[in-house]
C-alpha cells in the first residue's frame, strides 16, 4: 500500500506544480476510487478563479462527487470508500470538507505548523465528537512536499 501512496502522492505533486503558473500556492490534491484508480484531482485555484474556497482539496471533492455521477454511481455527496491524497496537511476548511464528504481516508505529506489541521494545530477529522473519523497517513514524500512550498514562499519573499 505504501507504494501506491507514493504514486498516487506523484499525481498531487504535479497537480501542485500546475498550480504555479496561476500564482497560487503550489498544494496538489488526488481522490482515489474504491477501487484504486484516480477519480479526481485538484489544485489550488484561489488565486486562478479568486475563489477563497477554492482549496485543491475543495476543487478534487466537488470534482469527485460529479465523476461519481457521471459514472452512474452517485451516493449524493457521499465519497464513502474513497482516499483523499493531498501534498500538505489540509486546514480547517478543508478537514471539516473531508469529514462531511464522508472520505475514510487521507494521506498527506508535508505538515503544515501554522494552520492545519489534521493532526498539527488541530485534529478535526479525529475529532470524537463528530459523526464521522477519517484515517490519517502523513508524511509520505513529505520532503518533496515540505520543498515545493518552501521555494515557492522563498521566491514570493524575493
Amino acid at each position: 500500500m505504501v507504494h501506491e501512496y507514493d504514486a498516487w502522492m506523484d499525481l498531487a505533486l504535479d497537480e501542485a506544480r500546475a498550480a504555479l503558473a496561476t500564482d497560487d500556492v503550489p498544494i496538489g490534491a488526488v481522490v482515489i476510487s474504491p477501487e484504486g484508480r484516480v477519480l479526481a484531482t485538484g489544485r489550488n485555484e484561489r488565486e486562478a478563479i479568486k475563489d477563497p474556497t477554492a482549496h485543491a482539496e475543495v476543487v478534487a471533492i466537488r470534482k469527485a462527487v460529479r465523476a461519481l455521477e457521471e459514472r452512474g454511481q452517485d451516493d449524493g455527496w457521499r465519497l464513502a470508500d474513497c482516499t483523499l491524497v493531498v501534498t500538505l496537511e489540509p486546514c480547517a476548511m478543508c478537514a471539516g470538507a473531508i469529514v462531511l464528504s464522508r472520505i475514510p481516508k487521507l494521506v498527506f505529506g508535508a505538515w503544515d505548523e501554522k494552520a492545519g489541521a489534521c493532526g498539527s494545530v488541530f485534529d478535526i477529522v479525529r475529532e470524537p465528537r463528530l459523526n464521522h473519523w477519517v484515517e490519517v497517513y502523513s508524511r509520505v514524500k513529505e520532503q518533496e512536499c515540505a520543498d515545493l512550498l518552501r521555494e515557492f514562499f522563498k521566491a514570493k519573499r524575493g
